[in-house]
């Protein structure tokens, strides 16, 4: 996953979007704005651009028309010098203004992902298609549909690329490097949230904020941001989809056990869906069920026994342990219990000459040869990134009339991220953990409220993790944390049926707030 620490950041202000120079027709039911006036070039920047498009589609069963605001806000210091061109996707209703119209902001993580996931996986109005049955999408074209799942019926939308990511880059003389920590990021997602709210004059509507993978953690850190001074943005809901929000279960260092045991349910649907589990339950969730009380019980007290552990209680241990991994008693006895993810995925199927996913356990791939400890590469990543990254630069560039001459930064344009926080003390990015920023959230304001969405095939953020950070002291327990499962991976909307629970889930979500 990825890098952070502190830095002041420098006091940022956001540019008034500009409409750019009046567009073409746009395709289908969409119709292009004309342009408005430009600003004045600042500091021999040239001004952002802005292009807005008019549409109507069908949503959760409503025909709703909207506006797409696709384009570039500037962060700016306090002498007004642009600093970075934040790119951000607002689908907003048209029609009189709804003073309880909820709006919802989205990210995907990385670090240094685009939104293009969510945005054409999920909750934009136009999704790209990809096999749900966990096969490559091969090459374009690749079918791009009407999203009627998405969830413009109940809630506006903003999807937001962060510097290094997408469109969305730093300007003149600025080190990128200024937006790439986890707080450094959060406060230049605070301030863009701020001053969107200004823009569009919607600072006392309801409002979400959510993200994917690492855009989980970046939620905790922006609601620390908005909620942790007194210019408080009060949130309604967050929603974390596929979440790592305590590192030290990613740490795959010797003497850190918490990762084996988080890791074990996750293994255990994975093996329970490629059917390596003898006297298989009839439901993946029965056996994750099993699974978990396992790992958090005899198996989390063989492992912190450590040397102390007896033979006869290893000997008790390996054949429980074989059962919710698939692997051998041999293959576990050589790895002394502790399966790190990557032997797994390439132990699991050795014997049908396949290796597992690590977004999706769900997906196969053939590696070079099959003697490896590790997959050569994750099928389920190369199985869907050539899709979305043709679906997001054809319904930005074609349908939306908003394209840069920039490359679209998919995932990989962020670097050297600064991982620590303010009161991390030593440990590191191996001990990061944002869960505490949530806890203090649900504390301190009662009418916030979390939405968690996992899938059981999932070992980038395994479920079990998400489910031990989010159990901790300092929690409330009172039921404003909502958990649901998926039966797919890290990306549970690229499966039709999870798409369309999800969306059902979170529209249900957001109109109970």
């Amino acid at each position: 996953m990825k890098k952070l620490v502190i830095a002041a950041v420098s006091a940022l202000l956001l540019a008034g979007p500009a409409m750019a120079q009046g567009q073409s027709q746009a395709s289908g039911d969409a119709r292009s704005e004309g342009a408005a006036s430009r600003e004045r070039p600042s500091h021999n920047i040239p001004p952002p651009v802005v292009s807005t498009t008019r549409h109507t589609g069908v949503f959760g069963g409503q025909r709703i028309a909207y506006r797409a605001i696709a384009g570039e806000t500037y962060l700016k210091d306090k002498d007004g010098k642009p600093l970075a061109a934040i790119t951000s996707y607002s689908y907003i209703k048209e029609g009189p203004t709804d003073p309880n119209r909820p709006v919802t902001f989205l990210w995907n993580g990385g670090p240094g992902s685009g939104s293009l996931w969510l945005q054409m996986g999920a909750f934009g109005p136009k999704r790209v298609v990809v096999p749900s049955d966990a096969r490559d999408d091969g090459a374009a074209p690749f079918p791009m549909i009407d999203n009627t799942e998405s969830l413009l019926d109940v809630t506006d939308i903003v999807f937001i690329d962060p510097v290094g990511t997408g469109f969305s880059r730093a300007l003149g003389d600025t080190d990128p490097a200024k937006y790439w920590g986890v707080t450094q990021d959060a406060k230049s997602m605070a301030d863009f949230i701020r001053l969107w709210l200004n823009e569009h004059g919607r600072w006392n509507a309801p409002k979400f904020i959510g993200g994917e993978s690492y855009g989980t953690t970046r939620s905790a850190a922006v609601i620390n941001e908005l909620e942790g001074t007194y210019t408080d943005v009060s949130i309604n809901g967050i929603l974390l989809i596929s979440s790592i929000l305590d590192f030290s279960q990613a740490a795959n260092v010797q003497g850190n056990e918490l990762g084996f045991v988080t890791n074990l349910p996750s293994y255990a649907a994975t093996a329970w869906y490629h059917n390596k589990v003898p006297n298989r339950p009839a439901t993946v969730e029965a056996f994750a069920a099993e699974a978990r009380a396992f790992a958090i019980g005899p198996y989390a007290s063989a492992l912190l026994k450590g040397n102390d552990l007896t033979a006869q209680e290893r000997a008790a241990i390996l054949p429980q342990l074989a059962r919710y991994t698939g692997i051998s008693e041999t293959y576990l006895d050589q790895v002394n219990l502790r399966l790190s993810p990557s032997r797994f995925y390439k132990e699991l199927l050795r014997d049908r000459g396949l290796s597992v996913g690590r977004l999706d356990t769900r997906y196969t791939g053939v590696d070079y040869d099959n003697g490896g400890e590790r997959p050569d590469n994750d099928p389920s990543f190369y199985g869907i990134d050539g899709a979305y990254t043709a679906a997001m630069n054809s319904w930005v560039r074609e349908t939306l009339k908003y394209s840069p001459d920039v490359v679209y930064s998919s995932i990989g344009g962020t670097r050297s991220w600064d991982w620590t926080l303010p009161s991390a003390g030593r440990g590191g990015a191996e001990y990061l953990n944002v869960a505490p920023y949530i806890g203090k959230a649900l504390r301190e304001n009662s009418a916030l409220r979390v939405f968690v969405g996992q899938g059981y095939y999932d070992m980038a953020t395994p479920f079990f993790g998400a489910e031990y950070s989010l159990n901790r002291p300092g929690f409330p327990t009172d039921g404003r944390i909502e958990w649901h499962y998926y039966e797919s991976g890290h990306m549970m909307y690229v499966r039709e049926d999870d798409l369309r629970k999800l969306s059902n889930d979170i529209r249900t979500f957001i109109r109970n707030r």
